[in-house]
């Protein structure tokens, strides 16, 4: 009986053990597919931040490309713009040449209001030179200006949106 009893005590302690080992695996398995888990999922995060990046990156390079789409057109445009100012700063001398000149001044007012529905606008002779949106073509000696101020604008500038398509040209006071 001695033996028996111990026979089964042997058997208790290996199924004990083997369910102990069984128990263990599993419970390495389960931390190993926590951790797998936890990988996948900040994989998952990452993956998805990135492409919502990428997406808002795209609109706003598309938005970009929308609003300056018409800037090479408009700076072909420049040209007759100037034409038509020069035109309509021509003095008339009789009737007919008034009614010309008034013809001239209407199409150039129609044009810039057309220009600037499309985002294109003059730059603002400012009274101090401002690189960014001026060329100084050269410097004058003044005492009714300071130095630095505008004395006169030789050319006009245009830009759609914040970008420069021409810088108006300009003197400087000294």
């Amino acid at each position: 009986m001695k033996e028996e009893e111990h026979l089964d005590q042997e058997q208790n302690l290996e199924t004990s053990n083997e369910a102990e080992n069984l128990a263990s695996e599993e419970q390495n398995e389960l931390e190993s597919l926590k951790a797998e888990n936890a990988e996948l999922k900040d994989r998952y995060l990452r993956a998805n931040a990135e492409f919502e990046n990428i997406k808002k990156r795209m609109e706003k390079e598309k938005a970009s490309a929308l609003a300056y789409a018409n800037e090479g057109f408009a700076k072909d445009l420049l040209d007759v713009i100037d034409a038509l100012e020069a035109a309509s700063s021509v003095e008339a001398k009789d009737e007919v040449s008034e009614k010309i000149k008034e013809g001239v001044k209407n199409t150039l007012d129609l044009f810039l209001k057309k220009l600037e529905k499309h985002g294109i606008k003059q730059i603002e002779a400012k009274v101090l030179f401002d690189p960014n949106l001026h060329e100084a073509m050269f410097h004058q000696e003044s005492s009714e200006h300071e130095s630095g101020a505008i004395i006169q604008v030789l050319q006009k500038g245009y830009q759609i949106g914040d970008r420069i398509i021409r810088p108006a040209k300009v003197s400087v006071a000294k």
